[in-house]
C-alpha cells in the first residue's frame, strides 16, 4: 500500500495516524502556609501601608446618582450625606434659599479632602418623575445615562494609547427615594426599580421618615422589602455576590433588617444640649439627623461611606460594567466599539409602558 511512497512521506502518514499522547494538565497545588519556616522578616505587611499612600497622592472617584420624584428632599439629603453643599453648585444658592427644581440630569462634581484623602465626588441629580402627564418609559432617559458612562469607559479601555488613568464617570451607587406612604410601593416606582436594578447599585431610602410614627415605619420597610422580593428586584447588596461567609451574614442582616433605610435629610443647624447638630425643626422639637432614635441617617452614612463604598466601585466594575461590555463587544462581533459594526451608545432594552403615577 505504501509501495510509491517515499519513505519520509510514509513516516509522516503514519505519524498522523499514530497521534502523540496528550499531556496530563498540571494541578495546580495548594498554597502551603510557610510563615512558621521563615527566618526572618520580609516586609509583605507593608503592601497595605504602599496601598494607602499610593491613594492618598492619586485620590479615587465615587459617583452617586440620586432617583425618586419631586419632593422627597433629594438634593437636601446627598447634602446632609457628605456635610457640605454638592448637589448644587455654591455660586447658584445658598443655605438660605431653596434648592431649585431639578430639571435635567445634571452632574456636578466636588473634591472633599478628609485626612489626606481626597475623594472626586460627582452627584447625578435627575428630575423628579411621577408628577408629569405622560410617565411612560419615563426610567429610559436615566437608563440611557448609565449606559453613557460605561460606553465612555470602554472607549477609553479599548484604545491602544489608553491612558494611565481612564476617567472613571460610572455610577457606583443610586439612591433611589420612597415616597414614605405607609401602605406600598407605587406601580411606578416597582417598573423605574426593576429596570434601573439590571444597570445599577441600588439603594431603596424612605424619605422624609419623620412623617411616619415608629410602628409605621417598621410595617412599611417590611411591607417595601416583600414588594421588592415578589417583584424580583435586587437592591444593593446583591446576596450572589457575597464573597464569604462573613460577607453573607453582615449583609444578610443589611437586607432583612435595614434595607429600605428610612432617613431624614437636613443641611440646617440647630443647638440640642449644648451641641450644634443637624436637624430638622417641628413643632414638637428638634429632628436629629444623625440621632439613630429619631432616623436610620447615620445607618446609610455608614453603610455608603464607611463600610461599602470600596465594594460599590468593584461591583459596579466587575459586575454592571463587564456585563455591559461583554453585550457591547459581542454584539459587535468583538470588535472595540467604533470599528464594526456599532458606533453609538447601546439603546436601552425595550421597554413596557410605565404605569400611572396613582
Amino acid at each position: 500500500m505504501s509501495k510509491g511512497l517515499p519513505e519520509t512521506r510514509r513516516d509522516a502518514a503514519m505519524s498522523e495516524l499514530v497521534p502523540e499522547p496528550r499531556p496530563k494538565p498540571a494541578v495546580p497545588m495548594k498554597p502551603v502556609s510557610i510563615n512558621s519556616n521563615l527566618l526572618g522578616y520580609i516586609g509583605i505587611d507593608t503592601i497595605i501601608e504602599q496601598m494607602r499612600k499610593k491613594t492618598m497622592k492619586t485620590g479615587f472617584d465615587f459617583n452617586i446618582m440620586v432617583v425618586g420624584q419631586s419632593g422627597l428632599g433629594k438634593s437636601t439629603l446627598v447634602n446632609t450625606l457628605f456635610k457640605s453643599q454638592v448637589s448644587r453648585k455654591a455660586s447658584s444658592w445658598n443655605r438660605e434659599e431653596k434648592i431649585p427644581k431639578t430639571v435635567e440630569i445634571k452632574a456636578i462634581g466636588h473634591v472633599i479632602e478628609e485626612g489626606g484623602v481626597k475623594m472626586k465626588l460627582t452627584v447625578i441629580d435627575t428630575p423628579g418623575f411621577g408628577d408629569q402627564i405622560n410617565n411612560e418609559n419615563c426610567w429610559e432617559p436615566i437608563e440611557k445615562y448609565i449606559n453613557e458612562q460605561y460606553e465612555k469607559f470602554l472607549k477609553e479601555e479599548v484604545n491602544i494609547a489608553r491612558k494611565k488613568r481612564i476617567p472613571d464617570t460610572r455610577v457606583h451607587c443610586c439612591l433611589y427615594f420612597i415616597s414614605p406612604t405607609g401602605h406600598s410601593l407605587r406601580p411606578l416606582d416597582l417598573e423605574f426599580m426593576k429596570h434601573l436594578s439590571k444597570v445599577v447599585n441600588i439603594i431603596p431610602v424612605i424619605a422624609k421618615a419623620d412623617t411616619m410614627t415608629l410602628e409605621e415605619k417598621s410595617e412599611f420597610k417590611q411591607r417595601v422589602r416583600k414588594e421588592l422580593e415578589v417583584n424580583g428586584i435586587e437592591f444593593y447588596p446583591q446576596k450572589e455576590f457575597d464573597e464569604d461567609l462573613e460577607d453573607k451574614t453582615e449583609n444578610d442582616k443589611i437586607r432583612q433588617e435595614s434595607m429600605p433605610f428610612a432617613v431624614v435629610g437636613s443641611d440646617k443647624e440647630y443647638q440640642v444640649n449644648g451641641k450644634r447638630v443637624l436637624g430638622r425643626k417641628t413643632p414638637w422639637g428638634i429632628i436629629e439627623v444623625e440621632n439613630l432614635n429619631h432616623c436610620e441617617f447615620a445607618l446609610l452614612r455608614d453603610f455608603v461611606i464607611r463600610t461599602h463604598l470600596q465594594d460599590l466601585k468593584e461591583v459596579t466594575h466587575n459586575i454592571h460594567y463587564e456585563t455591559y461590555r461583554a453585550k457591547r463587544l459581542n454584539d459587535n462581533g468583538g470588535l472595540p466599539p467604533g470599528e464594526g459594526l456599532l458606533g453609538s451608545v447601546l439603546p436601552p432594552v425595550p421597554a413596557t409602558p410605565c404605569p400611572s403615577a396613582e
